[in-house]
């Protein structure tokens, strides 16, 4: 069901003046994209004549709702080592070539622009699996240099991350969020059709040592995994690592998903009940996708620390939105649930100064959908899978 539009309380932040990051060589200009994803639509929103009018003068990434983008969620590549059966078949998706994705000059003039110039505050790489960037280190770096109050973090299967964790905190990442279904080495190898729970685990281990804040991300599946959502929860606050489970979305590239048979919120919580007592938490969410709880031990009445549902069906929280997302071939996506993008990469490659791409930016967000990537009462399910639009 879709959300009821409420006020939006964003504001734009103020600006800091401070001059973006050079943008290095720029590649020459081609057309990949289309024969990557020869089925993306092209670009739609600059076109649309039934929009009102944006406001004249106003910088930042708003939309026809009043909502301001300040989160930018970036992709990195659309590659990944796991075959979550969630998320990508066995087999594996063709994946656009290195030539097709943004550079790491590229991403960092991006970043730059954002900060300075549209009040984005926070950047979050993901993917696909980022860790695969052989210049992750260098793209944390650069974008750190973008603007000294961006706040980084990287979503990641952290398979890899027990090497690279003490190189990417020094780099300037702050935090990660950690794609984790469950800690039984079994029911992981079903889920990911891979047997690297031992090197998830240790890329955890290797992250909080070298300092870097870790989430874990959980999705719950029907007769899967949901047996053990406690277990899980009780791994995580043992380790002072805030879970946050996440309703299965329809982003699948084989449009399997059922709405019928996902897990919702609702019994999410249940499930955790019975174990532990769940209050929500009074802190403020402040645009945050997930709705936290403090969690209580049903046995002993310890206070255990937080867990986080992500309701993106159920419960949406469309109306305090304030993501902006760049595909890793450097398209805008003003919305998950949502075909409607804007290219960035090629009019940059192509040469354009910083304002043609900041006005494409701009115009790409005021079309932003009201809820769920469509003003009507369904849901889109977008012709791109996860692993190629990023979280």
């Amino acid at each position: 069901m879709p959300a009821q539009m409420l006020p939006s309380t964003g504001q734009m932040p103020p600006s800091t003046g401070l001059t973006p990051p050079s943008t290095g060589q720029l590649l020459p200009s081609s057309d990949l994209m289309a024969r990557v994803h020869p089925e993306a639509p092209a670009p739609g929103p600059l076109d649309r004549t039934d929009l009102p009018p944006r406001p004249a003068g106003d910088p930042g990434l708003v939309d026809r709702f009043g909502r301001y983008a300040v989160d930018l969620r970036v992709s990195l590549t659309e590659r990944c080592n796991l075959r979550c059966t969630y998320c990508m078949p066995a087999e594996g998706l063709p994946f656009a070539p290195d030539a097709a994705l943004m550079s790491a000059d590229e991403i960092a003039r991006l970043v730059g622009l954002g900060a300075e110039q549209l009040g984005i505050r926070k950047v979050r790489f993901t993917g696909g699996e980022p860790l695969l960037r052989k210049d992750l280190v260098d793209v944390i770096a650069r974008s750190a240099a973008a603007h000294p109050d961006l706040e980084l973090s990287l979503t990641t299967n952290a398979i890899g991350l027990a090497r690279r964790a003490a190189a990417l905190r020094a780099a300037g990442l702050h935090r990660l969020n950690v794609s984790l279904d469950t800690v039984d080495p079994d029911v992981f190898a079903e889920v990911t059709r891979r047997p690297f729970l031992d090197r998830v685990l240790e890329g955890i281990a290797a992250a909080a040592d070298a300092g870097l804040g870790v989430k874990v991300n959980a999705v719950l599946m029907r007769g899967v995994n949901d047996h053990l959502a406690s277990e899980l929860l009780a791994w995580c606050l043992e380790r002072g690592h805030e879970l946050r489970f996440i309703e299965q979305m329809p982003l699948d590239p084989g449009h399997a998903w059922d709405a019928t048979t996902m897990i919702t919120a609702v019994q999410i919580r249940e499930l955790l009940s019975v174990d532990h007592e769940l209050t929500p938490d009074e802190a403020p969410r402040n645009g945050a996708p997930a709705e936290r709880y403090r969690v209580r031990s049903r046995a002993t009445g310890q206070d255990l620390g937080t867990v986080g549902i992500i309701a993106s069906i159920t419960e949406s929280f469309c109306a305090d939105c304030t993501r902006t997302r760049l595909t890793a071939d450097g398209h805008v996506r003003s919305c998950l649930f949502s075909d409607d993008e804007v290219d960035l990469l090629g009019p940059l490659r192509a040469g354009a100064d910083d304002g043609v791409v900041l006005d494409r930016w701009r115009r790409a967000m005021w079309a932003k959908p009201r809820d769920h990537g469509d003003d009507s009462d369904g849901f889109v399910h977008p012709t791109r899978g996860m692993s190629a639009i990023g979280g």
